[in-house]
């Protein structure tokens, strides 16, 4: 590598990370590469619509996002870089086709012929970023949708049949020489697709929510969306520090079903969990525990008073597990029949609770209805479930080969993300992953996953792609 080529690859990633967040653009840490992660910026009103989710499913679904998940951009400096090559990379999306990926992979090369001896990622990352709609022929509403093979349902790139059928960037190139090998389309089915975009979509306008200025309606100073919150159904906007005034007086007096939007004549009512980031935990407590109290006469289910003196019936709501005797007062759980202690676990020990369940399970019947009401049905039920949860994950789950956090694979290709330590690794041999190019461990002829990226994997008969 000449002294030229290392400065202007350093001058490059290091302006990248000055330009771009830190979710935006990561450098790789072992070599001179890294991931950029590109959202596009989608025109207002901005529709999806979802026809046909299975065969016997025709009808269509519409939904309005202001934000759709990043294009990923996994890219290495060769040695050569800018003076002679263009960088080695991996253009992948969950939403655009592979006949669409391969289309801004075609574009991306020619770029570089242009601006052939020049540093080229941020005009690359422009061009993702701005003109992606555009080139793409992208407008809304935009479709998803199955088609159909023969008698079956199959999952294919999304490439046009012939020179007519070529929509814009995506043209005959794509349907004459098939699909490039750096477009990865890195989602499984259209079910699983509808989730990513929502949660992305909700995740991003809370994000920038929390970066804009509002007025508090309440005391009229200018605040960060971060320091402030809104009702979901009203969208009414007020500053925490309000609202956690507001939220305090009405608990104390007991107002529990009194925690709606201060806005006159408006119906909004907050969530518990709302309700919940602003009080204290000793005000969250009493709210919840008056919630529950208040419904306790609409229970349909009996339990008895813990203490012995007492014994008094109580009316207990089916899936509850807190009483309130009404003859002395005392709050109890259900389960433990302890005094109530809200969402924590009943206190018994992780090894009280396995040998619980083991002499539960050898028990006749009348044993059995003694334990029961000695412990509670749900703390024994609790603890067969809980072993058998442990026992379920040895079997379904794996480690992830950084930080060890169990990991569950529903769907999708074998390069998978850590939701620990956000650390790529290969669900096959466990391998970890550059995050330079975490594709290059299923391309590479001599590794063991070679083109298996999508070996094992549970076709649900579900095909999308992506058009207007």
């Amino acid at each position: 590598m000449s002294s030229e080529d290392r400065e202007a690859q350093e001058d490059e990633l290091l302006a990248l990370a000055s330009i771009y967040d830190e979710d935006e653009f990561k450098r790789a840490e072992s070599a001179q590469g890294g991931e950029t992660r590109i959202c596009l910026e989608l025109p207002q009103n901005f529709r999806v619509v979802v026809s046909g989710i299975s065969a016997e499913s025709p009808q269509s679904f519409e939904y309005t996002v202001h934000f759709l998940p990043p294009l990923v951009l996994n890219f290495e400096l060769p040695p050569d870089y800018p003076s002679s090559s263009p960088p080695a990379f991996t253009l992948s999306s969950k939403w655009l086709s592979p006949a669409q990926l391969s289309a801004l992979c075609e574009h991306l090369d020619n770029l570089w012929e242009e601006n052939r001896g020049c540093v080229v990622l941020f005009a690359w990352m422009q061009f993702l970023k701005e003109e992606t709609l555009n080139y793409l022929n992208i407008s809304s509403p935009y479709e998803l949708k199955m088609r159909q093979q023969g008698s079956t349902w199959g999952r294919t790139p999304s490439v046009p049949q012939d020179a007519k059928d070529c929509v814009g960037a995506v043209g005959c190139a794509a349907a004459e020489e098939g699909i490039d090998k750096r477009a990865v389309q890195d989602v499984e089915s259209l079910s699983s697709l509808i989730r990513e975009i929502l949660d992305f979509d909700q995740a991003q306008r809370r994000k920038c929510f929390n970066s804009k200025m509002y007025m508090c309606n309440i005391c009229f100073c200018e605040k960060l969306g971060s320091e402030c919150m809104y009702f979901t159904e009203c969208s009414h906007v007020y500053c925490k520090a309000c609202l956690k005034d507001y939220f305090e007086i009405q608990i104390r007096d007991g107002q529990v079903h009194c925690l709606n939007c201060p806005e006159p004549n408006c119906s909004s009512v907050a969530t518990p969990g709302q309700v919940k980031e602003l009080v204290g935990e000793h005000l969250f407590a009493r709210y919840d525990r008056l919630l529950l109290q208040s419904t306790l006469d609409l229970m349909a289910d009996v339990v008895y008073c813990p203490r012995p003196a007492c014994q008094t019936p109580v009316m207990q709501e089916p899936g509850c597990t807190m009483g309130i005797c009404s003859c002395c007062n005392y709050a109890f759980c259900t389960a433990c029949k302890m005094t109530y202690h809200g969402v924590s676990p009943c206190k018994l020990s992780e090894e009280k609770l396995m040998d619980l369940r083991n002499e539960y399970l050898e028990a006749d019947e009348a044993t059995k209805r003694l334990m029961e009401q000695r412990y509670g049905k749900r703390v024994i039920q609790k603890a067969v479930e809980e072993i058998e949860s442990k026992q379920w994950l040895e079997k379904n789950s794996k480690s992830c080969p950084c930080c060890s956090t169990p990991i569950e694979k529903l769907d999708g290709c074998n390069k998978m993300m850590c939701t620990g330590c956000m650390q790529y690794f290969c669900w096959l041999c466990m391998a970890s992953l550059s995050r330079a190019d975490p594709y290059k461990h299923f391309n590479d002829p001599s590794s063991p996953c070679f083109d298996r990226l999508f070996h094992a994997m549970q076709i649900d008969g579900e095909f999308w792609e992506g058009g207007n």
